[in-house]
C-alpha cells in the first residue's frame, strides 16, 4: 500500500464540511464546532512532520478533532474544576521536546486516551445505564456491552427484533442525556 501525503492546500475544500458536521455532531454548538475545526487544522499544520502516512489523511484529520472535542469538555467540565488542560511532555525516543497535542496527532498514538479519562467514562456510563428502565438497561448491554446477536436476544427476553432496535434507540439517546448532564 502506498502512503499517502499531506495536501494541506485542499484540507479547507476536502475535509472542512466534514469535520464540522463531526464536530457539530459532539459539541451541538455552530461556533464551538467551527473554532475545533480550525483549531485541527492548525494542529494539522503544526504535527505535519509527524504523519507517517498510515492513515488516511481525513482519518488522521479526525483523529485530531477528536482529541480537540475532548480538551473542549476537559475545558468546560466542572466536575473537573474547569482546570485548563496540561499538555503533558512526551519522551519516546526519537520523538524528545514533542508536546503532546503534535504526538496525538496520529491516530495510533499510544496518547489518545488515558487511563483516567476512561475510568472516568466508564463510571459515567454505568451510573447512567443504572439509571435507565430495567428491560432497557438488559438490553442495552446484552446487545452493546456483550455483543449478543439480535436473535439470541429476542428469543431470550421474548421480543420481537423492532421491539429490541427502538429499546435500544431509547437507551442510547437517555445514555447520551445523562453523560450531557453528569460527565460532559
Amino acid at each position: 500500500m502506498a502512503s499517502h501525503r499531506l495536501q494541506p492546500d485542499n484540507w479547507v475544500d476536502n475535509y472542512a464540511d466534514y469535520l464540522y458536521n463531526y464536530a457539530v455532531g459532539r459539541v451541538s454548538n455552530s461556533e464551538v464546532a467551527k473554532d475545533l475545526v480550525s483549531e485541527t487544522f492548525l494542529a494539522g499544520l503544526k504535527s505535519a512532520k509527524n504523519f507517517k502516512g498510515d492513515a488516511a489523511e481525513r482519518t488522521w484529520l479526525i483523529a485530531i478533532l477528536k482529541r480537540k472535542v475532548i480538551d473542549h469538555y476537559r475545558k468546560i467540565n466542572s466536575n473537573k474544576g474547569k482546570a485548563e488542560v496540561r499538555m503533558n511532555y512526551a519522551s519516546s525516543s526519537d520523538t524528545d521536546g514533542d508536546w503532546l497535542e503534535e504526538q496525538v496527532a496520529d491516530p495510533f498514538s499510544n496518547f489518545e486516551n488515558s487511563n483516567i479519562e476512561n475510568e472516568e467514562l466508564g463510571l459515567a456510563i454505568q451510573k447512567c445505564i443504572s439509571k435507565l428502565p430495567k428491560k432497557q438497561a438488559l438490553v442495552f448491554n446484552m446487545k452493546t456491552i456483550q455483543g449478543i446477536s439480535t436473535d439470541d436476544i429476542c428469543n431470550e427476553l421474548e421480543i420481537n427484533p423492532s421491539n429490541l432496535w427502538v429499546m435500544i434507540h431509547r437507551a442510547r439517546t437517555s445514555l447520551m442525556e445523562c453523560l450531557n448532564e453528569n460527565w460532559f
